[in-house]
């Protein structure tokens, strides 16, 4: 079953609700005081890690990392279409529009880049590669990290996590750049395309062209490498909202190289299935490293059996639970919203946990966490 709904009626309502919850936030500069009080400790039974690294999210909802600005969902202004759930999901990038002030220009047809050396078995990619994207002032886009999913028999899955960032000049462009040269906010996320390096992003109807200098040099294992490429193609389609068209991988203007020494790119690539990539469950608020009020209302999307989840609120500094209980998806086994408020948590440093219990052994599966600063 699809976990997406490219028509869902409620994305206008998600928007708005979000936006209006992101306002109740206020920033606070916490996050030296969580990695301080976290750093050294691991949970087995969790994706996360337990220690807060460098790369991790300043605090706020919307985080500087690097040149970049990563936001939670709440400020949603860019669109994923085929995302589970709806513009606040993690499976594909809402079709809202990129920004609320029109492109500032629209620039002519970019040369094609001059081909370099065949390599054994490389095909040159068409001539015309289509059209540059139009330059906005001020764009939201979804950007698509890996994560290790947690809790299933198969050893190192991983899956799509879906984050946002506020970028200028031409939307997908910035938002590779940040998958190339970036650090996501949460450090249980990772790319594998850091280090390469992009040439262009082009469009023509029906197909965009992603165009390299450098592909990533990394070699993966079939699984891994299958997720890896559409963190890609979510990402640049997201970016477009443009979740319908195939992407074409190219390598200075040619297709043909195995992409992480498994995909071949001589062909487009279509969007896969989100069932089949993207994480079950999200966590969407409160976001890593943020500082919120008590009582705490997490949010966030997920796909689950009978629509049952679990969640538990663990002490950073002691490790252990503090609070723990169900709560529901809106749809069983569709891509849905869920919301539950906690009351009465003191002043300290927190990991929320949402995760499904197997039914065959009751171990937490498909757990995602944020960890957060109650003041």
């Amino acid at each position: 079953m699809s976990l997406h709904d490219s028509n869902d009626p409620f994305d206008d309502l998600m928007r708005r609700a979000l936006a209006e919850e992101a306002d109740r936030v206020e920033p606070a500069d916490a996050l030296p005081e969580i990695r301080a009080r976290v750093r050294g400790r691991r949970r087995p039974p969790t994706r996360r890690p337990w220690i807060l690294t460098a790369g991790a999210a300043a605090i706020g909802t919307a985080a500087a990392i690097g040149a970049f600005t990563v936001l939670d969902d709440n400020a949603k202004n860019a669109g994923d279409d085929q995302v589970a759930g709806g513009p606040d999901t993690t499976t594909s990038v809402t079709g809202a529009p990129l920004s609320s002030a029109p492109a500032t220009a629209t620039e002519p047809s970019a040369a094609p880049t001059a081909p370099a050396a065949t390599s054994p078995g490389a095909t040159l990619a068409p001539p015309e590669r289509g059209k540059p994207e139009q330059v906005v002032k001020s764009a939201v886009v979804p950007v698509y990290w890996l994560g290790n999913r947690v809790g299933t028999n198969r050893a190192g899955e991983v899956r799509l996590y879906r984050t946002w960032a506020k970028v200028q000049g031409r939307p997908a462009t910035e938002a590779v750049q940040i998958l190339t040269t970036k650090e996501p906010g949460d450090p249980d996320y990772y790319s594998v395309w850091r280090g390469a390096r992009l040439n262009s992003v082009t469009r023509s109807p029906g197909l965009i062209t992603v165009d390299f200098k450098q592909l990533p040099q990394a070699r993966l294992d079939a699984a891994e490498a299958t997720v890896a490429v559409q963190q890609l193609v979510y990402t640049v389609q997201g970016a477009l909202s443009a979740d319908t068209e195939r992407v074409q991988i190219t390598e200075q203007g040619r297709t043909g190289t195995k992409l992480f020494g498994q995909i071949d790119s001589s062909s487009p690539l279509a969007r896969a299935k989100s069932n089949d990539v993207q994480a079950l469950i999200w966590i969407t608020s409160p976001e890593e490293g943020t500082s919120v009020p008590t009582p705490v209302k997490v949010t966030g999307y997920g796909s689950a059996f009978e629509a049952h989840l679990n969640w538990r609120i663990l002490d950073v500094k002691t490790g252990h639970v503090v609070a723990e209980g169900p709560t529901r998806t809106a749809e069983a086994y569709k891509f849905t919203p869920f919301a539950f408020v906690v009351d009465k948590l003191p002043p300290g440093y927190y990991t929320v946990e949402v995760f499904e219990s197997s039914a065959r052994d009751g171990r937490a599966t498909s757990t995602d966490s944020k960890s957060f600063m109650v003041r």
